[in-house]
């Protein structure tokens, strides 16, 4: 009787009546601004640090004072020492510039297309390589998209002319560093993109990569380069992975920049299970595991609710 009583919950918590109350598209943007990912936090600096450029510009315009006009376009003062410059010699004065563009915009429309491509590219990422993945690819795909920019603008002679005045700045390598990841690890995950339909994700960075590859001479060259150099790192960081050939301890430096400092917590010894509380635990996970995999089967992985999907995240990571 306690089994068929508790086979009732297990269903109900697995999901199949657990998930009648849908939560509102608010409550589920609170949630990711207030989850604490590596997503939402990479999120959260990128519009942290157009907020502070765009008030900067603000303060600037209302004393009159112009202090935009670095390069051809102009950008402010924050963004002259935030951006990175294709020369090498300012480069040089400005060093850190290589790891501070991947965070700036200074253009309303590039911060926000950007971060639409960075959350839903990075749900993706997250769901199957994980958090500590995504900060190594966007970082490393960053720099990367940096590299090819600041070596084109050096090598070839039609940027010559515009060396000294060009600066990259944006989350956009970064990105594309996802995406390409992702449709190498997952070529066949499929999204349904309005007015289009479902799209395999393979197809998506082939568009993405083929778009910059064909407008590079229609415009902004240095952006359209950085996007392949962050695309040409997720392709054969995948590549490395599968073959076993990461390095895992790579992002260390950056990652304890984004973890929180752990609380000082009390120690306390823990009673040790007995035999009958051990099975008991085993049967209730294993319960757990059947109902979702046969959820999968059923209505395929994207009918688990959230729940299911870290639970079943995290036993992947245990296994």
């Amino acid at each position: 009787m306690a089994d068929n009583n508790y086979n009732n919950y297990f269903r109900n918590f697995s999901g199949q009546n657990f998930n009648q109350h849908r939560p509102s598209p608010l409550d589920g943007l609170k949630r990711f601004f207030t989850g604490r990912t590596m997503l939402s936090r990479l999120v959260i600096i990128n519009i942290a640090v157009f907020i502070i450029v765009s008030i900067a510009r603000l303060f600037f315009k209302l004393y009159l004072v112009n202090p935009f006009q670095f390069g051809d376009g102009g950008i402010t003062v924050l963004g002259y020492w935030l951006a990175v410059p294709a020369d090498l010699h300012m480069l040089l004065q400005r060093p850190w510039t290589i790891l501070t563009y991947m965070f700036l915009h200074e253009n309303l429309w590039h911060i926000f297309s950007n971060m639409i491509i960075l959350y839903v590219g990075g749900v993706i990422f997250t769901e199957y390589l994980g958090s500590k993945k995504l900060l190594l690819v966007y970082v490393f795909g960053g720099i990367t998209g940096a590299a090819f920019y600041i070596a084109s603008f050096n090598i070839f002679p039609v940027f010559s002319e515009h060396i000294q005045l060009s600066v990259a700045m944006g989350a956009s390598a970064s990105v594309m560093a996802i995406i390409v990841a992702i449709a190498a690890y997952v070529p066949d995950y499929t999204i349904r993109l309005f007015l289009v339909g479902p799209v395999k994700f393979k197809w998506i960075a082939v568009f993405f990569v083929l778009y910059d590859l064909l407008t590079i001479e229609k415009g902004n060259p240095g952006g359209h380069i950085a996007h392949l150099g962050g695309a040409f790192f997720g392709f054969f960081y995948i590549l490395a992975l599968k073959k076993g050939l990461v390095i895992k301890q790579l992002t260390n430096p950056f990652r304890k920049l984004f973890q929180r400092k752990p609380k000082v917590k009390a120690t306390y010894s823990k009673k040790p299970k007995s035999d009958d509380e051990y099975r008991y635990d085993r049967k209730v996970h294993q319960q757990r595991i059947d109902a979702i995999l046969d959820k999968i089967k059923k209505s395929g992985y994207e009918s688990l609710s959230k729940e299911d999907k870290e639970y079943l995240f995290k036993e992947s990571k245990n296994k």
